[in-house]
């Protein structure tokens, strides 16, 4: 009896020790083990995906911190997680909530130790936040002159190679004319918040871009417009190498043919069309240019797309990940991982954005099935 007794005490002291520290201290990490593989995802010949973090629920936009840290935002679910692999074995083992209760924090990026989040409607800055992911502090709001509108009002983010922040605004809508200059935009704006400026216009929404490597360039995917049948309008790749640029929503799509809401209308002329056009309804999200030594020769500078796949088309399309080498003379995207989707129409998973990690291995970020997976490749494999 006494052993028992104090065996319930080493219990209980140890409790309270634990909300001792967790009031103290701030959120414990999660320990976790994600290994495993993840056999439904299909890639070719030498590579392999495993399931990098299993518990992190609408998992979307991936930033790398300067320590290793996988920042994760999310959209309808309102959280920031960070994923650490501590010992270097290709697995998160380690799992913090940054945030909580945001509003559609979708975008996420990293600068100088401080970690960005884009909600709807404003940026907030989480400063030295790899030395501080067991207390995190309290945000420092940015910029905050963003509309409220939720309609495609969630927001991919990054710093640009020029070091000015680059943020979307979405149409608010399926089609419509807006006298509001700030929708359909990629703007920009500078490290201190000063100069923000429209890049880019006549996007419908975007969320997804990275600069190509070689030339500085602006690349980005755009999601077409609904209700024009199963296979039309294309969705796109583009190409946006200097500000001031047009891409011709909502008077175009694909190459410069007319909505048929202002179809025989004065529209606006010189618009760009895309570089690639997409099957519609794929729903192009994340894209990277591959700038790791990891993979095969031939997939350097290749650009990676997630496809998260099509919510209205009668016959499902996308939930892949595909690749451009943006340097052909034709370029066109090229199914790389498929499985999200199989043979029956089963949803397995939708990938949302894709990270190249320091050792050259990618992430790919699915908010359906809650999970990030790491695609490495072996050529002895």
């Amino acid at each position: 009896m006494r052993l028992i007794i104090a065996g319930l005490s080493i219990v209980v002291a140890l409790v309270l020790i634990f909300f001792t520290l967790l009031i103290i201290e701030g959120p414990v990490p999660v320990l976790v083990n994600n290994s495993g593989t993840a056999g439904f995802i299909s890639l070719p010949t030498g590579f392999k995906a495993e399931i990098f973090a299993d518990n992190v629920p609408g998992a979307r936009s991936l930033a790398t911190g300067d320590q290793g840290t996988i920042f994760v935002g999310t959209r309808d679910e309102g959280m920031v997680y960070a994923l650490k692999d501590t010992n270097g074995d290709g697995y998160s083992d380690e799992q913090w909530t940054i945030a909580e209760g945001l509003f559609m924090p979708n975008g996420v990026a990293f600068r100088n130790g401080s970690l960005y989040v884009a909600e709807v409607d404003r940026i907030l800055r989480y400063d030295d936040i790899e030395d501080r992911r067991d207390n995190p502090p309290e945000p420092v709001t940015v910029f905050s002159d963003l509309p409220l509108e939720t309609s495609h009002g969630w927001k991919f983010i990054r710093f640009g190679p020029d070091g000015m922040l680059y943020i979307p605004v979405g149409m608010p809508c399926n089609i419509c004319n807006t006298t509001e200059s700030i929708y359909g935009t990629i703007a920009r704006i500078n490290p201190d918040w000063t100069g923000f400026e429209i890049y880019a216009t006549g996007i419908r929404n975007t969320v997804g871009f990275d600069w190509d490597p070689e030339t500085g360039d602006l690349w980005f995917t755009d999601n077409g417009r609904d209700w024009l049948g199963d296979d039309l309008p294309p969705d796109e790749l583009n190409r946006a190498p200097e500000p001031g640029m047009d891409f011709g929503f909502p008077y175009y799509y694909g190459d410069n043919i007319e909505n048929p809401e202002y179809a025989g209308e004065d529209n606006p002329a010189g618009s760009t069309p895309p570089v690639v056009e997409l099957p519609a309804h794929v729903a192009p999200l994340g894209m990277r240019f591959y700038t790791g030594s990891m993979f095969p020769e031939e997939y350097n500078n290749t650009i990676f797309i997630a496809e998260h796949g099509s919510w209205n088309r009668e016959t499902p399309i996308g939930y892949q990940i595909v690749t451009v080498r943006q340097g052909d003379e034709n370029p066109e995207a090229v199914s790389f991982a498929t499985g999200f989707l199989d043979s029956s129409g089963e949803v397995k998973g939708r990938p949302v954005d894709v990270e190249v990690l320091p050792d050259g291995s990618m992430l790919v970020s699915d908010d359906y099935a809650g999970k990030i997976y790491r695609i490495s490749y072996d050529e002895t494999g």
